[in-house]
């Protein structure tokens, strides 16, 4: 049988896991959604780094979010 010392070291691998690789992505992407045309050198370097070290994430969300831009309306 398990004992509770197994339990909580994979709850606490699963929950790391998660936060790894859906919470934390998805919200890089909306950081990034907000702040790419207007970002300094410097934001858009750790905007980088973000987008590197977050990689398996932002590859799993990938097919499921879409920011790509609006299309304009010409008048």
């Amino acid at each position: 049988m398990l004992n509770q010392e197994t339990i909580l070291i994979a709850g606490l691998y699963l929950t790391l896991s998660g936060l790894y690789l859906l919470i934390i992505p998805g919200l890089v992407y909306f950081y990034l959604k907000q702040r790419w045309y207007v970002a300094s050198s410097v934001e858009r370097l750790f905007m980088y780094f973000l987008v590197f070290f977050f990689f398996p994430g932002m590859l799993l969300l990938s097919p499921i979010l879409n920011f790509r831009p609006q299309k304009r309306e010409l008048k």
